[in-house]
C-alpha cells in the first residue's frame, strides 16, 4: 500500500463508517439518486440545491425489494435548518436488488 498522504489525501487510520450497505442496497440507492438528479431542472445544474449534496437517502428492504426514500436537506446549501423548496417533499422509490427502479411515489402534501 502506498504512503499515508498519496495525492494529498489524508488516509484515516480508523475508518468510521456512516453506514454499512450490501452491494444491492448501494445499487438501489444509486438508481434512486440518479432518477432524482435527472428530474431537477437543467438550468439549475451545478447549484447546491439541485445536487446530491442536498439529498439524504434512507434505504430499507421489504419482501426482497429495496425502498429508497430521498429527503431534501437544503440546510447543507446554506439555507436555514428545516427549509424546503416544496412543503414536506420526499420521494420513495421501489428498486430491485439489481438496481432497476420498479416504481416511484412522490409525497407532497
Amino acid at each position: 500500500m502506498a504512503g499515508a498522504s498519496d495525492a494529498g489525501i489524508q488516509w484515516p487510520t480508523d475508518l468510521r463508517p456512516l453506514a454499512t450497505l450490501d452491494g444491492p442496497a448501494v445499487l438501489a440507492a444509486h438508481a434512486a439518486l440518479q432518477r432524482v438528479l435527472a428530474s431537477f431542472p437543467k438550468q439549475d445544474a451545478g447549484a447546491c440545491e439541485s445536487s446530491a449534496r442536498s439529498l439524504d437517502l434512507v434505504v430499507g428492504l421489504e419482501g426482497g425489494v429495496y425502498f429508497v426514500r430521498v429527503d431534501r436537506r437544503l440546510d447543507r446549501c446554506g439555507w436555514p435548518v428545516g427549509s424546503q423548496l416544496e412543503f414536506d417533499w420526499f420521494e420513495l422509490y421501489a428498486v430491485s436488488p439489481e438496481g432497476k427502479v420498479l416504481g416511484r411515489r412522490a409525497v407532497m402534501p
